[in-house]
């Protein structure tokens, strides 16, 4: 897997407490996107699965989380991988949000086994390209085009509430090279200087 940035907690992309999780790599290139940093995989982003999860339960083992929230860069370009990492997050919580710039029909009609099995373990699925006229601030959306998805039925309720009665705001991460700015940025938002993921495991979290 090329990962780029795991921060905790990430209060803005979603309810609760969460552990966020930024792929790199997208195909995709929308115009205005907040982290072009993240279109390229890098070699020194690769990371195992374990070393993951042993990141991921160095959080838990200290503090509630609430759910995942999972972005990019394009996750579902890295489909195989995370149909590899869900499972195991699933047992710390069921509430994972993925974003993804393919609308959830074009995911499906991949027909692909990992493809199929990440919207299985996905509770929330934000889908479709990022278009920087159609920026308003929707809640948990870059533009209004894009779609919130509830895939697993026991999170309608907190996801419903969380839409109806929030609205985006901007969490800034600092850490021991630069500001990460997490959340749904403003139309014309450019981002500063990127944080590199072994800057998160020193002093990312929070």
């Amino acid at each position: 897997m090329n990962a780029a940035r795991l921060l905790y907690p990430v209060k803005t992309l979603g309810p609760g407490n969460r552990i966020g999780l930024w792929l790199c790599g997208c195909r995709r290139g929308c115009p205005g996107c907040s982290n072009p940093e993240l279109w390229e995989q890098k070699p020194e982003y690769e990371i195992t699965t374990e070393r993951l999860l042993s990141l991921i339960r160095r959080i838990t083992g200290q503090h509630p989380v609430d759910g995942f929230t999972i972005s990019g860069g394009e996750p579902m370009d890295q489909a195989e991988a995370l149909a590899d990492l869900l499972p195991a997050l699933t047992e710390i919580s069921g509430d994972i949000l993925i974003y993804s710039g393919y609308t959830i029909e074009e995911l499906k009609s991949r027909h692909d086994a990992a493809t199929d099995a990440v919207l299985s373990h996905a509770a929330v699925l934000v889908d479709g390209p990022y278009l920087e006229e159609r920026n308003q601030g929707a809640i948990l959306r870059g533009s209004d085009n894009q779609r919130v998805h509830i895939l697993k039925e026991q999170y309608s309720g907190i996801y419903h509430e969380y839409l109806s009665k929030n609205h985006n705001q901007i969490q800034n991460f600092t850490t021991s090279d630069g500001i990460v700015s997490v959340g749904i940025h403003n139309r014309g938002f450019t981002r500063g200087q990127d944080t590199s993921r072994e800057a998160q495991e020193k002093g990312g979290q929070t």
